[in-house]
């Protein structure tokens, strides 16, 4: 599940027929685009700052930042968008003006357990997810406007807390015409954590994965398995600095692992922490 989020703009796109009406799946990776995009390269060092942007750590060449902030330059940088929730300051305003989009059991928008400040996307018809696709597609479009070389779309598995509302089928759809938006936009495009859908998303067009503790959850094979390049973040509230040091050993861990304090603060902070394998 993601720790951290951001809010967007408005534009009008023009959308794929499989976001009109289809599922997943169709497109495949060759046919979406990837061949004009590149995904970080297998075993960078990197780092997740979603908490605010700070200079990268020494060797972390690859990058992810809020979409509100501007690309660390390091050497890849990646994009965090939130396309299945809204985000935790645009929730009221987007409830207000796009109400029709949003989940909701007894009159109120449906809340993230995990996260009750983040409503979800009602993405159960094809008239939904061309709508969200025509709010969130130009964030993903002003990632690469902004500089950045990839984005990761966050709350894929929101279905997973709809309460039986929208399905897999449905956010896999909106998925792929996220893939289809990055790539015309010459971005390359990451899943977020839902290992189960690895192999769907990939063959959608996805490019890299960026995975959450998935050694602490042993899902990390669901992932490499699929993707040259995966980042796995842990946290010090799961794994834990020896967890992590013997995971670094491990030779089926991801190439790129790193462990980080789960609320993602900065350097300042006294509650920071930072680790990489073999750095």
């Amino acid at each position: 599940m993601t720790r951290f989020l951001a809010g967007g703009r408005l534009a009008v796109l023009v959308l794929s027929a499989t976001l009109l009406g289809g599922c997943a799946g169709t497109g495949g990776a060759d046919s979406a685009g990837t061949d004009t995009v590149a995904a970080p390269p297998p075993g960078s060092g990197f780092d997740y700052q979603l908490g605010g942007p700070y200079d990268p750590p020494e060797g972390a060449t690859v990058v992810v930042r809020d979409r509100t902030a501007p690309p660390a330059g390091a050497g890849y940088d990646v994009c965090y968008v939130n396309g299945f929730q809204t985000q935790p300051d645009a929730s009221a305003a987007f409830a207000r003006d796009h109400p029709d989009l949003l989940l909701h059991v007894d009159g109120e928008p449906l809340v993230d357990p995990g996260w009750p400040d983040e409503y979800l996307f009602d993405t159960s018809r094809a008239e939904n997810r061309r709508r969200l696709a025509a709010i969130v597609g130009p964030w993903i479009e002003g990632c690469r406007e902004s500089g950045f070389d990839g984005v990761e779309i966050d709350n894929l598995d929101a279905f997973l807390r709809s309460e039986g509302a929208t399905t897999a089928s449905d956010n896999l759809a909106l998925a792929e015409e996220y893939a289809r938006i990055a790539h015309d936009a010459g971005l390359a495009i990451a899943q977020k954590n839902t290992p189960d859908l690895s192999s769907e998303l990939r063959a959608a067009g996805y490019d890299f994965a960026v995975a959450e503790s998935c050694r602490e959850f042993d899902e990390c094979a669901a992932y490499t398995e699929v993707y040259a390049t995966v980042l796995d973040i842990e946290y010090t509230d799961e794994l834990g600095a020896g967890g992590f040091d013997d995971s670094c050993a491990e030779p089926g861990r991801p190439s790129s692992m790193i462990l980080r304090d789960p609320e993602l603060v900065t350097p300042e902070d006294p509650a920071y922490r930072y680790a990489s394998c073999g750095r």
